[in-house]
C-alpha cells in the first residue's frame, strides 16, 4: 500500500485555547496534549486517507519553563534541541508524572485505529543543556565520560572548544559553558550567531571535521552505541518509523552499522531520511533507509510552477534525475519547517495548490506526505512570538492554529466551525488521499508521462498530464496550473498503449474519481485526442473503461 502520512504537531493539533497571546505561556496559550488525540480524532486522520502519522516534537526538548530562555528558542522551545532522549515532552501530558504512560497509550491507540507511528529522531545534535534523567539503568549520559580538555577524541560524544568560554554574538543571562562546544549546525567556534543553531550542541560521530575531516570508527565510537540503544528503546515502544532529522548531518559510515543493528531487533522499523544532496541519496538507501525526502527536486520544482511561473512539462525532469529509487522519495508540499501553501509567501489560497498536490499524490508509487492543517488552507501568518509573521506555523510558541480548532471543533472532529471553502479544500484531500492510497493504478501500477506528446489545445506551460495503469486499471490523470479554465486536447501516443500494455478504444467511458463527473464517450486511442474542460487550478483522475454499446 502507498504510505501516506499525515504530520501533525501534539502541541498544535488539539489545543483548543483560542487565547493566542504572542509569546504567552502554556498556562495563557495552552497546549495539545496526548489524551486529546482521541480515537474519534485518529479516525477523522484515517478517514482522510492517511495510513501513517508523524507525531512532530514528541521527545523531550527545551522549554523556557525548564531551561535557560537565553538559550531557547520562544517560550515552547525548539522540538529539536533534545533534552532527554529518554524522556517525553511533559507539556503533552495531562499528568506529568505519567507522560510516558500516555504516549504509550496514543501508540496504542494509533495502532488500533490501522496506522502506523512516526516520530523524529534527532541524531545530529541535542539542547546545550542535555541530561537525561529518564535513561534506563546502566546507560551513561551524553558527555558524561568526555575529556573537555580535548577537542577531538572517538572517546568523547561532544566536540571542544579548550580554553575558551561558550559566548554567542548575543546577550545571555544566567548560563555558563566551559569549555564550549560546538554548535550543532557544524560551527565549531565559541561564538555563534541568532542564525546558528545556537541552543544544540553538535554529536561526535569519530569525524574530526578540524582535522581534515579525519574518521576515526575503530573501535566504533561511543556516540554510535548510545545512539543505537535510543533507537531501540522507542522502537521498543511501539513505534513504527522514524523521521531522521538532518539525516546527511551523520557519517553515511555510522548509518550502515546502526540500521541493520536495529532490524536484527525490530525488523519493521522504518527510516526516512531528511536529507538535501541528491549526490548522497542512493547512498543512504543503500545505507538502509527506506525513504528520502525529495525537496530539492520535486518540493521545490512544484512550488515553482504554483507561484513562481515555472513550467509544468519540467515536472518530467524532476521524476526522471531519480528514477531509478523513485519509489523511495517522499513527497510534500507542506511540513513544519516549509512555509504554509495558503501563507502570502507561497500561493495565498490551499486551492491553488490543487494541483501540484494531485501530482505528488499520484505520480508514484512512492509516499506522500501532508502537515495538519494543509487540507484545511491555513495560511500560518500569525505572530505567535518567537515565530513572527513568515508563513509558517510555529514550532517554538504555544498557540492554537485557527483552522484546526475550526475542524477539531474542542474534540467533536465534526468540521462545523469550518467555512465553505475549508470546506471544500478538505473535501478535494480527502478524495485525493484515498484515491491514492486504494487504487492499485497508483499504489501498484506503472506510470506514463503523456506530456512530450502533446501538441496544440495542450499548453505545456501550464498543463501536465500522464497515465497509471496496473491490471484492471487506468487512470488519465490531468492538471490544470493556469489561473483560468481552459479546454485541452490530451493526446496518448501509440508508445503508451504498448509499453502499458493497454487496448485501444474508439469509444471509452470514464468517472472522474475527484469529482464523481461521468464521461459517456470519449475517445481513447493514439489516433484522436481526449478532449476535456479543466477549471482553474483544478485536475481529473479519469478512470477509464471501454464504452458498452447500447442494446437495441
Amino acid at each position: 500500500m502507498k504510505p501516506i502520512i499525515y504530520q501533525l504537531f501534539p502541541r498544535t493539533f488539539t489545543n483548543y485555547n483560542t487565547t493566542r497571546l504572542p509569546n504567552g505561556t502554556r498556562e495563557q496559550n495552552g497546549c495539545g496534549t496526548f489524551n486529546l488525540i482521541t480515537p474519534k480524532a485518529l479516525k477523522t486522520i484515517v478517514d482522510l486517507g492517511a495510513t501513517h502519522v508523524w507525531y512532530t516534537g514528541v521527545i523531550r526538548h527545551a522549554t523556557a519553563e525548564h531551561n535557560n530562555p537565553s538559550i531557547t528558542k520562544g517560550k515552547a522551545g525548539s522540538p529539536y534541541a533534545i533534552t532527554d532522549y529518554y524522556d517525553v515532552d511533559p507539556d503533552l501530558a495531562e499528568d506529568e508524572t505519567k507522560r510516558m504512560e500516555e504516549f504509550e497509550a496514543l501508540v496504542a491507540r494509533t495502532h488500533v485505529a490501522g496506522l502506523k507511528v512516526i516520530i523524529d529522531f534527532i541524531p545530529n545534535h541535542v539542547s546545550r543543556e542535555y541530561k537525561s534523567k529518564c535513561k534506563p539503568r546502566g546507560v551513561k549520559d551524553l558527555g558524561q565520560n568526555d575529556h573537555p580538555e580535548w577537542a577531538f577524541s572517538p572517546l568523547n560524544n561532544f566536540y571542544y572548544i579548550p580554553g575558551q568560554p561558550f559566548a554567542p554574538q548575543f546577550p545571555i543571562e544566567g548560563y555558563e559553558e566551559y569549555p564550549a562546544k560546538a554548535t550543532g549546525n557544524d560551527c565549531f567556534t565559541p561564538h555563534p550567531t541568532r542564525d546558528d543553531w545556537y541552543e544544540t550542541i553538535k554529536l561526535n560521530y569519530g569525524v574530526h571535521y578540524l582535522g581534515g575531516g579525519e574518521k576515526q570508527f575503530d573501535p566504533i565510537p561511543d556516540t554510535w552505541l548510545k545512539m543505537r540503544g535510543i533507537l531501540k528503546f522507542w522502537a521498543g515502544k511501539g513505534v513504527d518509523a522514524f523521521r531522521v532529522d538532518m539525516a546527511e548531518m551523520v557519517p553515511i559510515e555510522f548509518w550502515r552499522w546502526v540500521i541493520p543493528a536495529l532490524h536484527k531487533s525490530f525488523p519493521h522499523v522504518q527510516l526516512i531520511a531528511e536529507c538535501y544532496k541528491p549526490e548522497c541519496y542512493r547512498d543512504f538507501l543503500a545505507a538502509g533507509f527506506e525513504y528520502l525526502y525529495d525537496k530539492v527536486g520535486m518540493y521545490e520544482y512544484l512550488r515553482g510552477v504554483t507561484s513562481k511561473g515555472w513550467t509544468a512539462e519540467g515536472i518530467t525532469g524532476q521524476w526522471q534525475a531519480v528514477e531509478d529509487i523513485r519509489d523511495h522519495m517522499l513527497y510534500f508540499l507542506e511540513n513544519h519547517d516549509e512555509q504554509r501553501l495558503a501563507s502570502g509567501f507561497f500561493c495565498g489560497r490551499g486551492m491553488c495548490a490543487e494541483p501540484a498536490m494531485t501530482v505528488a499524490a499520484t505520480l508514484g508509487t512512492n509516499p506522500v506526505m501532508v502537515y495538519a492543517g494543509q487540507e484545511l488552507g491555513e495560511t500560518g501568518m500569525d505572530v505567535e512570538g518567537f515565530s513572527g509573521i513568515d508563513g509558517r506555523s510555529s514550532i517554538f510558541d504555544y498557540w492554537g492554529v485557527k483552522s484546526l480548532q475550526a475542524w477539531a471543533n474542542n474534540g467533536k472532529f465534526d468540521g462545523k466551525l469550518l467555512n465553505e471553502e475549508q470546506k471544500s479544500l478538505r473535501f478535494f484531500y480527502q478524495h485525493l488521499l484515498t484515491i491514492a492510497r486504494d487504487h492499485k493504478a497508483i499504489n501498484e501500477g506503472k506510470m506514463y508521462d503523456l506530456e512530450y506528446a502533446q501538441g496544440d489545445g495542450f499548453n505545456r506551460q501550464q498543463q501536465y498530464a500522464f497515465i497509471r495503469s496496473t491490471k484492471g486499471e487506468t487512470l488519465l490523470i490531468v492538471m490544470n496550473f493556469d489561473d483560468k479554465p481552459v479546454d485541452v486536447k490530451v493526446r496518448i501516443p501509440a508508445k503508451a498503449f504498448e509499453y502499458l500494455g493497454l487496448d485501444e478504444w474508439a469509444e471509452a467511458k470514464a468517472v472522474d474519481l475527484l469529482t464523481g463527473t461521468k464521461y459517456a464517450r470519449l475517445p481513447f486511442s493514439s489516433t484522436e485526442p481526449v478532449c476535456l474542460t479543466l477549471p482553474a487550478w483544478k485536475s481529473v483522475i479519469l478512470q477509464i473503461t471501454k464504452a458498452t454499446k447500447a442494446k437495441k
